[in-house]
């Protein structure tokens, strides 16, 4: 995403890693909706608006689904995560609170959410697909590293998927899923972040930029769209390198030919802690680029930690696909936090928690919206979102157009005393918007379609 997570995309990678209204109203496209007299009640009872989204979640009448997944008493969703392998509880976590959050103000419409784990443990993603499909409603508030490997199987079943983040081709810009804000399959999702740093944070940085990643077809064709892209930029990249999935043992020999190179700006496409030590010995030998694109992989305490005093010289940024940095104040961010210190209290709000919330809030309120909750309808809705800020959570992304980019983004930096916002000049709140739009004209993987199964939307009921 936001780079949402980028790693090392291999077997063995480690890759952490809006609302509308009715379908039928004449006001969908827009955020908020007026309070119905159960939202009303629910929202004076303390909890169910979400900054500026009104009423997310209420008592009403139900009477058992038509729909997979949907009874009379609860909505079956799945939440899909790698923490088997990765450790990462983060999408869990986030089910749990929001979930729990939602139920206490009277669910959806009187519905409760259910979501139920699927543990892709990086490799599993098909086994844990196919299960999927036999259960739930939809896909909500999660994602998996290898995820482009189950979309087939997704579309085959004519599951929605409200994915916190999308990370590998056919997955990035499939039908049938919608991510709160990007990723796009035929634009450069960072062109903000490299505009503002190779034309003006460092404009002597161009063409001397570097990209390190780890050795897979994946990571070999994300180095090319980069390339490309920072060419169209006005860059160039002087120096690549690729580095064994499997792990390095001494990152000396390649910090050293990062300073033979006089590599100004380095792209680092792999996982946080394997940055860590590369820049723990470019540090010894007294060489720091002008800039690192740690990617939002990095963006948390586990980072800075294992950076240590490398920080000190070294510098690091990441773009966080225009989501509010959990450094800075606002009544969303700060909801979270309450809600979390309410549900699940030892666990800590990330960034993958704000874009878990921000699906789980579009889904929501999608469905909230529905006179039959049906999957066509929850989709529908949450596509006639123009301006989605999850209650402000992030900057308006218009999701009735999903591969035209957006213009706003955020960019967050690495002190040895922590992560905090950029000075790129922030003009809407805490983003920036007048990203220019990069398009790809190298041929890279599709995005996967329901016509490459057989099927269109009018299979989705």
């Amino acid at each position: 995403m936001r780079r949402l997570l980028i790693g090392v995309i291999t077997v063995l990678a480690v890759l952490l890693a809006g609302c509308s209204t009715r379908s039928d109203s004449k006001n969908a496209g827009t955020e908020e909706k007026e309070p119905t007299k159960a939202g009303a009640s629910a929202a004076a009872a303390g909890g169910a608006d979400f900054g500026t989204l009104k009423d997310v979640c209420g008592k009403g009448e139900t009477k058992d689904g038509s729909t997979q997944g949907v009874t009379a008493k609860d909505i079956k969703t799945g939440v899909f995560t790698d923490v088997g392998f990765n450790k990462t509880p983060d999408f869990v976590d986030a089910a749990k609170v929001f979930t729990s959050w939602c139920n206490d103000n009277g669910g959806i419409n009187g519905r409760k959410l259910t979501p139920v784990t699927h543990d892709a443990k990086l490799l599993e993603v098909r086994q844990r697909m196919q299960q999927a499909c036999k259960e739930d409603f939809a896909l909500v508030g999660g994602a998996a590293a290898l995820d482009g490997l189950g979309v087939k199987d997704r579309l085959k079943c004519l599951l929605p998927n409200f994915a916190a983040q999308s990370s590998l081709p056919p997955g990035i810009g499939s039908d049938l899923q919608v991510v709160g804000s990007g990723p796009y399959a035929d634009y450069f999702q960072y062109a903000g972040l490299y505009k503002w740093l190779i034309t003006e944070k460092y404009p002597s940085s161009a063409k001397s930029v570097g990209i390190i990643s780890g050795d897979s077809p994946v990571t070999k064709m994300m180095t090319a769209q980069f390339k490309e892209s920072i060419a169209q930029l006005g860059g160039k990249v002087s120096y690549t390198e690729l580095y064994p999935a499997t792990g390095v043992s001494d990152w000396t020999p390649y910090a050293q030919s990062i300073k033979n190179k006089k590599v100004k700006g380095l792209v680092f496409l792999g996982d946080f802690s394997s940055l860590a030590k590369l820049e723990q010995s470019l540090t010894s030998l007294g060489y720091a680029p002008d800039w690192i694109d740690s990617n939002s992989n990095s963006y948390g305490d586990p980072f800075v930690k294992l950076a240590g005093s490398a920080l000190k010289t070294q510098h690091n940024y990441a773009e966080l696909f225009a989501t509010a940095p959990l450094e800075t104040s606002s009544p969303t961010t700060d909801k979270i936090k309450q809600l979390y210190a309410k549900y699940a209290p030892d666990a800590k709000v990330s960034y993958l928690s704000l874009r878990a919330f921000a699906s789980w809030l579009l889904f929501a309120t999608s469905a909230r919206d529905c006179a039959e909750l049906t999957r066509t309808c929850v989709y529908e809705n949450a596509t006639k979102n123009t301006a989605w800020t999850a209650g402000g959570i992030q900057a308006p992304f218009d999701l009735s157009k999903l591969q035209t980019p957006d213009k706003c983004y955020s960019i967050v930096e690495a002190t040895p005393e922590g992560w905090k916002p950029a000075d790129f000049k922030p003009d809407k709140g805490p983003y920036r918007c007048d990203a220019p739009a990069v398009k790809y004209r190298g041929k890279y993987v599709e995005p996967a379609t329901l016509a490459d199964v057989g099927k269109s939307m009018s299979d989705v009921k």
